[in-house]
């Protein structure tokens, strides 16, 4: 069953909102440190007045409803979708989804670019995960990316869509990459600007890693020790952290922000790539929606079923894989090509790891680009 949807909080919960924000308690910090212990206080401070002072939630609302929103009841699951309709002569269907931090919002840039060229043009399809935003939370185990693929897959197929393109980053890109593994007579292509990090390939008994992934590899885990803490306790005790998360607006909103600075390619200033709007909006999502434990907690189920490959399995669709100069480590695409049909790869001149907000020009142009390598 789908019906439509229209995004409207009642003024109670914002007004709550900005009670809790006056009520910080904030920590100390040492002088001078900026990001180097974690989100920046004075930068929190500015932002929390901004949020509690300028940032209009009621604006992002009316983005949100200016475009064609839905609810999926599928499997018991209530899956929240934008729809839009490409206007070329001829469009190509194609799912896109987030990750986290982000949200479905981070692809409202990539709309326009996506649907108003009259050469190549898709019907877009931009879920929530589950958990995520608008999507109802899973309450039982097992809700990870492959179980999110077969609900994508029954999503595309009741719009009527019986090939598709599929696309994502971060989680996303792991649901896009099950999807892809799981249907491939359905699938026409897929684009990832991520490869999962639990990513790894079948090796042949006695195979050796060629130097240039074990480098790789060092460096991930050296990237790990450094930057990991998050997605240890979200992948083994999500439900602990997220009790101070899902109380505080600012606690939650220093979680989320930190990655969006550590992973986008600001040259040190944050504003320079997101503004302050930008950043609360996909905040509020999570806070309104209480969203912060649903979501991390795929950490938890994804860890359970890490994208491992087995003897027979490989991607056997065309795959375009879109790389940006600050995205978390990526493996060696000569890694990457023992289980991907890679026919299209970019190396990116700027972004990071939040591509479709931060250089959605980049983005959509190579999806473009690899979709009509493909004459669909």
């Amino acid at each position: 069953m789908i019906k439509p949807f229209v995004a409207n909080i009642s003024e109670e919960i914002l007004d709550d909102l900005k009670n809790k924000i006056k009520n910080t308690r904030w920590p100390d910090e040492i002088s001078n440190s900026n990001w180097s212990y974690g989100t920046s206080l004075s930068f929190m401070k500015k932002l929390s007045g901004h949020w509690l002072n300028s940032f209009d939630w009621r604006e992002v609302e009316a983005e949100i409803n200016s475009f064609p929103n839905f609810i999926a009841t599928i499997d018991n699951h209530d899956i929240h979708f934008m729809h839009i309709k490409g206007k070329g002569e001829k469009s190509i269907p194609l799912i896109i989804t987030h990750g986290w931090p982000g949200s479905f919002l981070e692809m409202m840039k990539l709309i326009p670019l996506l649907t108003e060229d009259q050469d190549v043009s898709f019907d877009l399809v931009i879920p929530s995960i589950i958990g995520f935003g608008y999507s109802s939370p899973s309450k039982v185990e097992g809700c990870n990316s492959a179980l999110v693929a077969d609900i994508w897959h029954k999503l595309m197929t009741e719009l009527g869509y019986k090939e598709y393109g599929t696309q994502g980053g971060d989680i996303g890109s792991g649901i896009s990459t099950w999807l892809s593994l799981k249907y491939p007579k359905n699938v026409l292509g897929l684009h990832l600007n991520y490869i999962s990090g639990s990513y790894k390939p079948y090796l042949k008994d006695g195979e050796q890693l060629t130097e240039e992934v074990v480098t790789f590899q060092k460096f991930a885990l050296d990237w790990a020790s450094k930057e990991g803490a998050y997605s240890y306790i979200q992948s083994s005790k999500p439900l602990t952290l997220a009790y101070g998360l899902n109380d505080s607006p600012i606690g939650l909103c220093a979680w989320i922000i930190e990655k969006f600075n550590t992973w986008s390619e600001n040259n040190g200033n944050i504003n320079s790539i997101f503004t302050n709007d930008e950043l609360l909006a996909n905040v509020t999502l999570y806070w309104i929606t209480q969203s912060i434990h649903s979501s991390i907690r795929m950490y938890n189920e994804n860890s359970k079923l890490p994208l491992k490959f087995g003897k027979t399995d490989f991607i056997k669709v065309p795959v375009g894989f879109a790389k940006f100069p600050k995205e978390l480590p990526t493996p060696p695409r000569s890694y990457i090509e023992k289980s991907f049909n890679i026919t299209h790869w970019t190396e990116m001149p700027a972004g990071g790891h939040f591509a479709a907000m931060e250089q959605p020009d980049l983005l959509a142009k190579d999806i473009k680009d690899f979709f009509k390598e493909l004459a669909i």
